[in-house]
């Protein structure tokens, strides 16, 4: 499952970040690193940016840059 698949209010743990070169590495250097737990606080009216809430600040992203974001819901996060 993929960041941009999570709705509203959910956290879920990131497992991976994909892209390449400078956008993999914003993403890195944004806080979005393997093991971060994450919330979807607020999505735009139109759907796109999301704001996420993430190691105690809110982050807003595009779509397009959260599908390169792998996670695992936290029900299931939680089971490991």
């Amino acid at each position: 499952m993929t960041l941009d698949e999570l709705k509203t209010g959910q956290s879920a743990v990131i497992t991976e970040v994909g892209g390449e070169g400078a956008l993999r590495c914003r993403l890195l250097d944004m806080g979005l690193i393997p093991k971060t737990r994450v919330m979807i606080r607020k999505v735009a009216p139109m759907g796109d940016p999301i704001e996420l809430f993430l190691r105690g600040y809110e982050l807003t992203i595009r779509l397009e840059d959260a599908e390169k974001i792998t996670i695992i819901p936290d029900k299931e996060a939680d089971g490991k």
